[in-house]
C-alpha cells in the first residue's frame, strides 16, 4: 500500500526522495522514520503539537461512515475528482524532481487526503478512478490505522497539516480535504497546476437539531469567511455545491454521530439522546484551482 505512494513522499528533514528499507524510510541523508506494525508511515520528525482524534472519536466516526449515513459526501467527492487516465502517465510528467533510480517506470495519478480520518472518503474516490493512488495525511494514529487499510491503493502518514508536508512539489492532482484544517501555502505547493482542490466544509446547518437539542458546538456563522482567508492567497473558487440529507438516526447512532465530533469531548454522556432522532446533514462542497 505505501510503494505505490512512494514516489511522492519526500523526507520531512531534508525534503529528498524517500526509499523503503524493510520497516523504514530512507533518505540519501540517512534520516530514518518508522513505520508502524499498522502499515502506516510516520514522517511528523519530532514531537507533534497535537494527538488528533482520540481513540474512541475514531471508532465511532468508523462506525458511522460504515453505515452509510454519509455516503451522499463521498459520491459527491468523487464525482468532482473524475479522476480518469487510461494510460498511467509517466514519471516525468507529474513528479520532474524524482531522480530515475527512485521512481518506477510509471506513476499514477495522485489524491492527497489533508486530514483523511478512517480514509473512508480517500477510498470511495479511488474506487472512481482506478488508475490513481491515495495518500492519507493525518495527525491521529488511531485514525492512521484505520486509513491505512482503507483501500489497495491508499498509503497512510503521519504529519502534521500546519507543518511542511512530507510530500514532493506538483505530486498531487487531486487534494481533498473533509472538515480538516486547510493550508493553503502547502496545498499549492503539492499540486499540480491542473489539479483541483476539493474542500468540504460544514454548512450553516449542519446537525441543527443536535446542536439545539444538546447544546453541541455550533457551526462557526463566519466559516466561509475563515476558509476564504486560508486559502485565497494560493486557490481560486471554482464552483461550489451544497449537499443535504435528512438523517433518520437510532438513539445509538445519534450517540456515535456526537462521539465522532469535536462536541464528545463536552457533552457528558448522561446527556446523549436516547431516543431516536431526524438530523439534517448538510455540507459545502467547493472545488478550488491553483493561482
Amino acid at each position: 500500500m505505501l510503494d505505490g505512494a512512494l514516489p511522492y513522499l519526500r523526507c520531512p528533514v531534508c525534503r529528498r526522495p524517500l526509499s523503503r528499507h524493510e520497516r523504514a524510510l530512507r533518505c540519501p541523508d540517512g534520516h530514518s522514520f518508522d513505520m508502524a506494525k499498522q502499515g502506516y508511515a510516520d514522517l511528523s520528525a519530532g514531537r507533534l503539537p497535537h494527538t488528533g482524534d482520540s481513540a474512541e472519536m475514531i471508532a465511532d466516526r468508523s462506525a458511522f461512515l460504515a453505515a452509510g449515513h454519509y455516503a451522499f459526501i463521498a459520491t459527491a467527492l468523487a464525482e468532482a475528482a473524475s479522476l480518469t487516465v487510461d494510460p498511467p502517465l509517466t514519471a516525468a510528467a507529474p513528479l520532474a524532481d524524482v531522480p530515475v533510480e527512485a521512481a518506477p517506470s510509471v506513476v499514477r495519478e495522485m489524491v492527497l487526503d489533508a486530514g483523511t480520518g478512517t480514509g473512508d472518503y480517500l477510498a470511495r474516490v479511488l474506487d472512481a478512478a482506478p488508475a490513481a493512488v491515495g495518500l492519507g495525511l493525518d495527525v491521529s494514529k488511531p485514525a492512521l490505522r484505520r486509513a491505512a487499510r482503507s483501500h489497495p491503493r491508499a498509503a497512510a502518514v503521519l504529519t502534521d497539516l500546519w507543518r511542511p508536508l512530507p510530500v514532493a512539489d506538483a505530486a498531487a492532482s487531486v487534494i481533498i480535504n473533509v472538515f480538516a484544517p486547510r493550508n493553503g501555502q502547502e496545498f499549492r505547493r503539492v499540486l499540480r497546476p491542473d489539479g483541483r482542490l476539493l474542500v468540504v466544509t460544514p454548512a450553516a446547518d449542519h446537525l441543527t437539531e443536535l446542536i439545539t437539542a444538546y447544546g453541541l458546538l455550533q457551526v462557526d456563522p463566519d466559516k466561509a469567511g475563515r476558509v476564504s482567508e486560508s486559502l485565497d492567497e494560493h486557490f481560486t473558487p471554482a464552483g461550489s455545491t451544497t449537499h443535504r440529507r435528512m438523517l433518520t438516526l437510532t438513539a445509538t447512532e445519534a450517540r456515535t454521530l456526537i462521539g465522532m465530533t469535536p462536541s464528545a469531548r463536552h457533552v457528558a454522556p448522561a446527556d446523549l439522546p436516547t431516543d431516536a432522532v431526524t438530523v439534517t446533514a448538510a455540507v459545502n462542497l467547493t472545488t478550488y484551482r491553483p493561482r
